[in-house]
C-alpha cells in the first residue's frame, strides 16, 4: 500500500528510539500497534458494510429484472393465444397504427 521496505523500517526505528528513549518506546510502539489495530477493523467494517449494500443492491437488481422477464413472458403467452385463432383461419391480425387513428380523432 505505502512500499515501505525493511531499510525505511529500520530507520524510523533508529529515530524512534533516539527520540523517545528505551523507556518510553515499547509503550509507544503498544500504543501505536492498538491505532493501526483499530483502524483496520474500522475499514475492515466499512468495507464488509460496502459489500454487503452492493450484494443487496445487485439482488434487488436481479429480481427487479425477473420480474420484467416474467411480464414480457405472459405478454407473448397472452399474444400467441390471440394469434392462435386467427393463424387457425389462414389470417393475419390486422396491423394497429395508432398515428392514424389519432389524426382522424382529431377535429
Amino acid at each position: 500500500m505505502f512500499d515501505i521496505g525493511f531499510t525505511e523500517l529500520l530507520l524510523v526505528g533508529i529515530v524512534a528510539l533516539l527520540v523517545l528513549g528505551p523507556d518510553r518506546l515499547p509503550g509507544a510502539v503498544r500504543t501505536a500497534g492498538l491505532w493501526i489495530g483499530r483502524i483496520k477493523r474500522s475499514f475492515s467494517a466499512i468495507k464488509a458494510e460496502v459489500e454487503r449494500e452492493i450484494g443487496a443492491d445487485e439482488i434487488r437488481r436481479q429480481l427487479h429484472n425477473e420480474q420484467i422477464l416474467d411480464l414480457e413472458r405472459e405478454m407473448n403467452a397472452a399474444k400467441q393465444k390471440l394469434n392462435a385463432p386467427l393463424s387457425s383461419l389462414g389470417e393475419t391480425p390486422p396491423a394497429t397504427d395508432t398515428r392514424s387513428q389519432d389524426k382522424n380523432q382529431q377535429p
